[in-house]
């Protein structure tokens, strides 16, 4: 399932990976089995990588619900509005009907581990996000604590950039932020002892929240591979790149075949695909216990 096409339900747009629709007063999320990386859409699909997707966060959402409410309504098809019916085989194990809400325009990163782009900031000033660190940390170090990291939201495909706290409080407010920063050390904290007792490493993550009247929620999806660094807790070592539940195969065929990361994007070989498609089946199993059947 590339693609989407619900006739004239409203379509808002397609990101990287979700077909949005407008449904009355609310929003439909479909994920489809798109997978990007270096910022392009690629020319193959994961098979089922969006029904995986959305049971990820489905369980995030309910385990997490105790410490902010999230945007679902159902993703239960047959619940879903008379006029989205006809379309159920579309929609069945990758939608979320949810609630509208005016999202606050940053990136809300946890950081637990030292990886990524803040890997690179660390090695410029010792410090992410004007949050000094210790010196002496590796690629894939534990940081003494977690911190809150957050980002610019890219509106054209682009690199998300990574803001400083006061940043953060010019473009939101200083009660926002506060309130942003306290939720995102909570969720990244419950959802790092769940993946510990399951012999994976959360090393970061990120939100998005919105607000639906007096009330700040949390939207879009919940730490899935794709907003998520998951790691095996029995092969951490830090000092280098960290094998990870997501991509990686695909960023290593890419690299692999030289390509210039323009447009149009490659299509992928099989045995890249269905390696990464066990990955995610792989991350879906440990992080909720339970076997998908695609």
């Amino acid at each position: 399932m590339l693609t989407t096409d619900l006739g004239s339900i409203p379509l808002i747009g397609r990101g990287k990976v979700r077909d949005l629709y407008a449904v009355g007063d609310d929003l439909l999320l479909v994920a489809t089995d798109r997978i990007s990386a270096f910022d392009h859409v690629l020319g193959s699909g994961i098979p089922g990588k969006g029904k995986i997707l959305t049971e990820i966060s489905l369980f995030w959402f309910k385990l997490l619900a105790n410490i902010v409410p999230n945007h679902l309504i159902t993703a239960e098809v047959s619940e879903f509005p008379v006029e989205l019916q006809p379309f159920a085989d579309q929609l069945q194990g990758r939608t979320m009907l949810v609630r509208r809400a005016a999202m606050f325009p940053v990136e809300c990163v946890a950081r637990g581990y030292l990886a990524g782009s803040g890997w690179k900031e660390y090695q410029a000033s010792n410090s992410v996000c004007g949050i000094a660190l210790p010196e002496g940390l590796l690629d894939g170090s534990r940081l003494p604590e977690p911190i809150f990291t957050p980002a610019t939201k890219s509106q054209d495909g682009e690199h998300d950039e990574n803001i400083s706290y006061a940043a953060t409080e010019q473009v939101i407010g200083a009660a926002d932020a506060a309130k942003l920063q306290r939720l995102t050390l909570a969720l990244y904290a419950k959802a790092a002892s769940h993946a510990e007792a399951h012999g994976l490493i959360l090393a970061d993550t990120k939100f998005e929240f919105g607000r639906v009247g007096d009330q700040i929620i949390l939207g879009d999806e919940a730490l899935t591979p794709d907003s998520s660094r998951f790691w095996q807790g029995a092969t951490w070592k830090p000092g280098g790149a960290q094998p990870s539940f997501d991509k990686q195969f695909v960023r290593d065929y890419l690299e692999s075949i030289a390509w210039n990361k323009q447009a149009p994007a490659p299509a992928l070989p099989d045995d890249v695909i269905e390696r990464t498609q066990a990955k995610y089946l792989e991350a879906f199993r440990l992080i909720t216990g339970r076997e998908l059947q695609l």
